[in-house]
């Protein structure tokens, strides 16, 4: 799949905390971000996590394409994240010529009315519990979205 770019400091701030230079954003350990997505149930049980600085590696497997979305979601809004590796990450029920992963970085002022609008058209905006769905469980309320989280956008 390749790269995916985060905001490393906003999101969700996890214990167990890796050291960081002074003024750096301190991002959370493998074990945290291990426990955080298991918490999900996502069916990200074959998933490994690596940490190299502010970029995680995911490897392993999962059984579709939603949720690799998901699980990059769920471990990229971790605050310190920047980057999320998925190439040594395999999807066992891959389909060919399925289309690429639609992500949206939540900016100020932002609703999920508002976002379905900006990408599905004017008068689509009722489409946001599409949007909601597709990043449950990782969001518990519509209304609990902060600017420079990242959201998965289905289709």
């Amino acid at each position: 799949m390749g790269f995916f770019d985060f905001v490393k400091s906003v999101g969700k701030k996890l214990t167990g905390a890796t050291e960081a230079q002074a003024g750096e954003v301190q991002g959370p350990s493998a074990e945290a971000l291990k426990q955080e997505l298991d918490k999900y149930q996502l069916g990200s049980q074959n998933v490994q996590i690596a940490i190299e600085g502010d970029q995680v590696t995911l490897s392993g497997s999962v059984a579709d394409q939603a949720t690799l979305e998901k699980v990059v979601m769920a471990v990229g809004n971790a605050h310190g994240v920047a980057r999320v590796n998925t190439d040594d990450l395999k999807v066992e029920a891959a389909q060919q010529g399925a289309a690429e992963p639609r992500f949206y970085t939540v900016k100020e002022g932002d609703t999920l009315w508002k976002i379905a609008e900006g990408v599905y058209g004017k008068g689509q905006g009722n489409r946001y519990t599409d949007i909601f769905e597709a990043n449950r469980p990782m969001l518990s309320h519509p209304d609990k979205i902060y600017p420079g989280q990242t959201l998965r956008i289905p289709e």
